[in-house]
Parts: C-alpha cells; structure tokens; sequence
C-alpha cells in the first residue's frame, strides 16, 4: 500500500529586476497569478532603484509569498 502525502509552500521568497519600473511591475504581476494557483499571496514587497555611474536605471524587487 502506498501513502500519498501532499506537502503545501507555506511561504516563498522571489526576486526580480529590470531596467523599466512598468516591466518590473508586470514581472511582479505574472508571478502573482502564477502563484494564486498554489494558493499562495502576497505577504510583502520591498523594492530600490539604483543608478549606475553611467546613468543607466535598475530597479529590483523582493516579494514574500504566504500562503493564504
């Protein structure tokens, strides 16, 4: 006999960057919805812009997933 055990993600740290904020945000966005399919919202968000010497604009993210 086999037992079937199902382990849930409580909770999940991700990352992300880009060089536009509006491409960050539908980063961000796409893996809300990706996440909701494992039952899992968003806790936090914490993000930074940073300019580089040359002018160039980064911004980053960290989102903190929590199961619902």
């Amino acid at each position: 006999m086999m037992n079937f055990q199902i382990d849930f993600i409580k909770d999940k740290v991700e990352f992300f960057d880009a060089t536009d904020l509006k491409v960050l945000e539908k980063k961000i966005e796409a893996k809300i919805e990706e996440n909701k399919a494992i039952l899992l919202g968003v806790h936090s968000v914490s993000h930074q812009m940073y300019v580089s010497e040359k002018g160039q604009t980064f911004f980053t993210a960290v989102v903190h997933f929590k199961r619902k």
